[in-house]
């Protein structure tokens, strides 16, 4: 998953930060509100996470500027950080389009469970643990694994194996790109190439072929979740 931060103290910002990519997140940071509405009408994210309290365009604005129609980020979660614990400030976040707010200082697994629900909600997702035949990831836990005969197995995934798995998994029975994978795999301060996707993908066939599932390449569009010996689902746009 990428996530945009917004957020003007570097320190809070580097510590957000690190405590989001040790918990698997791409995850990209800017200083102002003025940026962030920038990056956002060129690049896609997974959620954002605000600060209210940003120079000159506070996050309260961005937070209204990005749920414009126009706005390719109109339906993005947003969570709103906050200095601020008066009801007015709280209520106003949410009705001008915010999703969620934490209050500072907070601490970090109260963050990651709350983006935790904002993304299954985006994503239609009711609960923490995801699944396709054999497979399950308890995304709340980070724990993957998978049954054979009757017995359910831990399945080892690396971070970025896991992230094209849990976009696999939430896409499934239908296809995710090529082009989502890749962006959910890196943030601007990494370099990773096309055919990386390629690659985690290779690995992640050689792990589920035993429990008798199959990763299908779409051609000209991603891949696949398939069960060994179903019905194959349509192509896109066949």
């Amino acid at each position: 998953m990428r996530l945009l931060l917004v957020e003007d103290d570097v320190m809070v910002a580097s510590g957000i930060k690190l405590g989001l990519s040790n918990a698997g997140y791409a995850v990209d940071w800017v200083g102002s509100g003025e940026r962030a509405e920038e990056v956002l009408r060129t690049e896609v994210f997974d959620a954002a996470i605000i600060d209210i309290g940003l120079p000159q365009m506070d996050g309260l604005e961005l937070t209204r500027r990005l749920r414009r129609p126009e706005m390719a980020s109109q339906n993005l979660p947003v969570l709103i950080l906050t200095a601020r614990d008066a009801l007015h400030d709280r209520v106003q976040g949410l009705d001008l389009g915010a999703d969620d707010y934490m209050v500072k200082p907070f601490e970090l697994p109260e963050l990651l469970a709350r983006l935790r629900a904002l993304l299954r909600r985006s994503q239609a997702a009711t609960s923490a643990v995801l699944s396709f035949g054999p497979i399950e990831l308890d995304t709340a836990n980070r724990r993957a694994s998978a049954t054979k005969g009757g017995v359910s197995q831990p399945l080892e995934l690396g971070p970025r194996e896991w992230t094209v798995m849990e976009y696999l998994l939430i896409n499934a029975p239908k296809p995710a790109s090529k082009e989502k994978l890749l962006q959910a795999l890196t943030g601007w301060d990494k370099e990773i190439t096309p055919n990386a996707v390629e690659v985690y993908i290779s690995r992640l066939r050689g792990k589920l072929e035993p429990y008798g599932v199959a990763l299908r390449s779409i051609r000209g569009f991603g891949y696949r979740l398939e069960l060994r010996g179903a019905a194959p689902e349509p192509e896109p746009g066949g």
